[in-house]
């Protein structure tokens, strides 16, 4: 089922769930937090939402990989491993896992963000040769249910179904 977040920025901040104080705060007063999850704990996303964040420096703490859309405000990102970036509404970001640095907002921000869950190696594995093998079979026109080697053809296991092969 699709989720969509209409209209983020019309959402009042009345609405908004308090979240209180960044965690790590490097002004005072510290950034003030709020926001709305969509999404949780779903297989590769951690959340998904809207977040808004008040003016202050605070040191980053979310160590997932993070894609953002910003729709209001603006601020900067001082990352511990380059050069500033500058961001403001409608800038969309990518962060990789385990993105140190310092944010600086200068006006209220607010994003639409999806965390993803930290991914496993045997997990990525297991996609790419998947993937692989896919392109493999359309490559070679195998069907997915056909054994190499062998005259018979393989039936599904049990609750399986055979590849439906499309045009």
């Amino acid at each position: 089922m699709a989720i969509i977040i209409r209209q983020a920025a019309d959402i009042p901040t009345a609405e908004l769930d308090k979240l209180g104080p960044v965690n790590i705060p490097l002004s005072s007063p510290p950034a003030e937090l709020a926001g709305m999850k969509f999404l949780v704990g779903r297989p590769g996303v951690r959340m998904m939402g809207v977040w808004q964040c008040s003016p202050g420096h605070w040191r980053r703490t979310i160590m997932q990989e993070e894609f953002a859309h910003f729709i209001e405000g603006s601020a900067r990102f001082v990352p511990e491993d380059g050069a500033p970036i500058d961001i403001r509404a409608g800038d969309t970001v990518w962060f990789p896992p385990r993105s140190r640095g310092v944010w600086e907002i200068s006006e209220t921000v607010r994003k639409v963000y999806i965390i993803f869950y930290p991914r496993n190696p045997l997990t990525i594995a297991k996609a790419w040769l998947a993937a692989t093998f896919a392109t493999l079979r359309r490559w070679t026109d195998i069907p997915a249910h056909a054994q190499s080697g062998s005259s018979a053809t393989a039936l599904p296991r049990p609750g399986k179904h055979p590849a439906r092969r499309t045009a």
